[in-house]
């Protein structure tokens, strides 16, 4: 089952308002290669490589982004985007934007520490804004590559992602 088209576009929309006045962003994607859609911010990530400028810092933290404090604080963004799998009783592929506190209990659970402990750090340690997107797996067993719904869903947020930064970095 597919997200409804007006969640789409309030996520776009949001994600849009959220970017406002972004000027260094970091975007982290969050998952486990071995747990299938748990992987979809690494591969949100991997697809955004090449396509966004300079002052977007990708980074692919799989399960440990607490290794990448350090990077993320030194590149000083104004923005951090955090992607990551969640069970939030929704459709597979649907998508949903929070602050990092508001997702207690939402995430799948395969990183290391909690993300919570990671958001925590960063906002002691930057200014920068900081927001989840969270994305309703379909299947999180052991295996490699997206099902249908999440590969779909990773080709339509990378094409909003690529547009939104495009438009707040002009």
């Amino acid at each position: 089952m597919n997200q409804p088209k007006c969640s789409l576009i309030s996520l776009i929309d949001d994600l849009a308002r959220w970017f406002r006045k972004a000027d260094r962003i970091v975007i982290v994607g969050v998952g486990n290669p071995i747990r299938k859609d748990d992987n979809i911010g690494v591969e949100i990530v991997s697809g955004l490589e090449g396509k966004v400028p300079e002052s977007v810092f990708l980074i692919k933290s799989e399960t440990v982004p607490e290794e990448f404090i350090g990077p993320i604080v030194g590149f000083r963004p104004t923005h951090i985007l955090i992607i990551d799998a969640a069970l939030l009783n929704l459709s597979p592929g649907s998508a949903k934007l929070v602050e990092p506190m508001e997702a207690s209990g939402a995430a799948v659970s395969t990183h290391f520490l909690p993300i919570q402990i990671f958001y925590e750090y960063l906002s002691h340690m930057t200014s920068a804004k900081i927001v989840m997107l969270l994305i309703q797996p379909k299947d999180t067993s052991f295996g490699e590559g997206l099902t249908r719904e999440l590969d779909l869903a990773k080709g339509r947020l990378v094409g909003h992602l690529i547009r939104i930064i495009e438009s707040v970095q002009n």
